[in-house]
């Protein structure tokens, strides 16, 4: 039966710590998620696409550690073994970016999916950096809890089944790559072949994908739901289209007699918050949290103007795929969708090297770049005026 409605609620943190002490865990542990108190140190404008530099600011911290770590989690073809979060706290507008607020507390989430990122975390929260600088944003690291408690692989598969239809929330724009566009729609099929992906790359216990996931197609039951979308910039090249809120799953009766994928199935949504949903789970996308926790707000301020990147990136992408295609070009999505990416972040403020940073380029080749846009563009507005 559908849960009844009630007021939203938060779920507690599993373990809090106290401001002087470190978490910590046992060696064996595989996952584990941890969320930062962040303090504001004055007020500072922050670039939109500043979850980019959290990303790179969190490998370097593993650089300087495991060098080979690093460079895995940054090239690995795999599945990549850690997510973060964008801040949750209050973020201002302030023109075309956002603003941190001066001793105002922000948290970050990081979660590691394997054991190996799982001691790096263990052994670097010993020696933690007092400051993360995001480009003279600088946020003082307060405190460390536990918020998603230290497990294994094995352990979450023997782990009771609590309740027959369970929550999820999506706290963070989510979306899948269906037949090369986003899909923004938790689709229980999607769902699961996006956790059993990163289960099967990391628990060394893998199960076999397309029979589970025809299971979970003829038996998964969506009870409630309250969704909306909204696009994003996401990772470092392009826009995301998204959706946030929350969900309640379960089980159809039959389904009940497969007791091995049923209990899959109650094990992966436990999986969820760990790993994340979809793809950019690493730039802040597709963070998920167990529980109902969707509650009627206003847009935020970074939603308004991530909103507005977004937005500018997907226009300009199609107008220089469009301009490309006529002209014969060729590598013609993947240059349009990079002249749009710089020409919109320049546009939006943010510096030529700011932009060759996140995207790894040199700043020459995105002044270039940002010029070809340029033209292109004045040369599209000019061909619209002509067929009027």
């Amino acid at each position: 039966m559908p849960r009844a409605a009630t007021a939203p609620k938060r779920k507690p943190r599993v373990k809090p710590t106290p401001k002087d002490s470190v978490p910590t865990w046992a060696d064996e542990t595989e996952l584990v998620g941890l969320v930062f108190d962040l303090e504001a140190t004055a007020t500072a404008s922050l670039y939109s696409q500043y979850t980019i530099g959290l990303h790179a600011w969190f490998l370097d911290q593993v650089r300087q550690v495991d060098p080979d770590l690093s460079a895995y989690l940054h090239d690995g073809e795999s599945e990549k073994a850690f997510t973060i979060s964008a801040l949750e706290g209050q973020l201002l507008p302030s023109g075309k970016q956002l603003k941190l607020v001066a001793n105002q507390i922000y948290q970050w989430h990081i979660n590691a999916l394997s054991k190996r990122v799982a001691l790096f975390l263990k052994q670097w929260l010993t020696n933690l950096p007092k400051v993360i600088d995001l480009r003279g944003a600088s946020l003082q690291i307060k405190q460390v809890s536990i918020a998603h408690a230290p497990t294994t692989y094995s352990q979450l598969l023997r782990s009771p089944i609590e309740k027959s239809v369970v929550d999820l929330s999506f706290v963070s724009p989510t979306s899948f790559r269906r037949k090369g566009h986003h899909f923004p729609l938790p689709v229980p099929e999607n769902l699961f072949h996006s956790y059993l992906r990163r289960w099967n790359d990391f628990s060394q216990q893998p199960v076999e994908q397309e029979t589970f996931l025809n299971w979970i197609d003829e038996s998964v039951i969506i009870y409630q739901h309250r969704l909306e979308s909204t696009k994003v910039a996401a990772g470092k090249q392009g826009s995301v289209t998204g959706f946030t809120g929350a969900i309640s799953l379960g089980l159809g009766r039959a389904a009940l007699a497969n007791t091995e994928f049923t209990q899959l199935f109650y094990t992966l949504l436990k999986f969820a918050p760990y790993c994340g949903t979809g793809h950019k789970t690493t730039f802040g996308l597709g963070q998920t949290r167990s529980g109902w926790l969707v509650e009627q707000k206003a847009a935020t301020a970074e939603q308004l103007i991530t909103d507005m990147l977004a937005q500018r990136i997907e226009e300009l992408t199609e107008i220089f795929t469009d301009q490309r295609k006529r002209k014969g070009g060729e590598r013609t999505d993947r240059i349009a969708v990079t002249w749009a990416t710089v020409l919109a972040r320049r546009e939006h403020g943010d510096s030529l090297a700011a932009i060759a940073l996140d995207l790894e380029m040199k700043p020459e080749t995105v002044k270039t770049y940002v010029k070809l846009a340029r033209k292109a563009l004045k040369g599209a507005d000019e061909g619209a005026m002509e067929n009027r």
